[in-house]
């Protein structure tokens, strides 16, 4: 495995270090600070693992559930919700445990596959200005090649650097066509699944997520088309798909429903 595909891991969340060996993407590159609350949906991970702390993203898509990456996946998960400067106590932030994890079942942490990830929080989020659920896309759609859509995250904002912004940050990002992620043998994108991710974010721009992003949302108009997942230190990174898992959130979310 190549030192960029390992670096990759790193980049894409704090968390990724829980990621198979391969490629990573995480931090908001080339970004600016979102404006407070305007994106009530986004969670703010705090991962334990053993004796190591991570963080990742998230999003609320229910009262009592949050969307993540599966490679987010630790021995006890703490959400925060409302929250915009995530060193401070404000007031608007929730702080929730997660009750359980569900990963998806077929997720890979070889080729980061199906990393998608679902938690059913300990109590139900208390929905108002600050905190919101964000919509998710109809099962099997597909966002067009040239759309632009958005990112945001508490994760890293430049590749040299390991420290991590208090404030969110969000950047735009552009859909690009499969062939932009070719599956070459010995490249970055040898496992990428165009049924199962999506690959975003112009080369040109040098605009991306990194380290600690990961699990966050990739927003398209008011819509959670993707989930942060993985890439090279450049982009495009790589998404995984949301509307492809819409049948697998639905009847999770039911049979979990108190």
């Amino acid at each position: 495995m190549s030192l960029t595909m390992e670096l990759l891991i790193l980049v894409l969340l704090p968390v990724a270090f829980l990621l198979p060996h391969g490629s990573q993407a995480g931090e908001i590159i080339g970004g600016q600070e979102a404006q407070p609350h305007s994106r009530p949906y986004m969670a703010y991970l705090e991962i334990q693992h053993r004796w190591k702390k991570y963080i990742c993203g998230g999003f609320l898509v229910s009262e009592n559930f949050v969307l993540t990456a599966a490679h987010c996946k630790g021995d006890k998960i703490t959400v925060y919700l409302g929250a915009h400067n995530i060193k401070q106590e404000e007031q608007s932030q929730q702080k929730i445990s997660v009750r359980r994890w569900i990963p998806h079942p077929q997720f890979s942490r070889a080729t980061h596959n199906n990393d998608i990830m679902l938690l059913q929080l300990e109590e139900r989020a208390k929905l108002n200005r600050w905190v919101d659920s964000i919509a998710l896309p109809p099962a099997s759609e597909r966002v067009n090649p040239g759309a632009v859509c958005s990112i945001a995250g508490w994760g890293s904002t430049s590749t040299e650097s390991a420290s991590t912004p208090a404030k969110l940050q969000e950047v735009d990002v552009v859909v690009m066509q499969d062939a932009a992620c070719p599956r070459r043998p010995n490249g970055p994108y040898h496992d990428y699944n165009s049924s199962t991710m999506m690959c975003v974010g112009d080369p040109k721009m040098g605009k991306d997520s990194w380290e600690g992003d990961s699990g966050g949302p990739l927003v398209c108009g008011k819509t959670a088309q993707g989930v942060v997942s993985w890439g090279p230190p450049t982009p495009p990174g790589v998404y995984t798909r949301v509307s492809t898992f819409i049948p697998w959130i639905q009847a999770t979310m039911r049979r979990l429903q108190p």
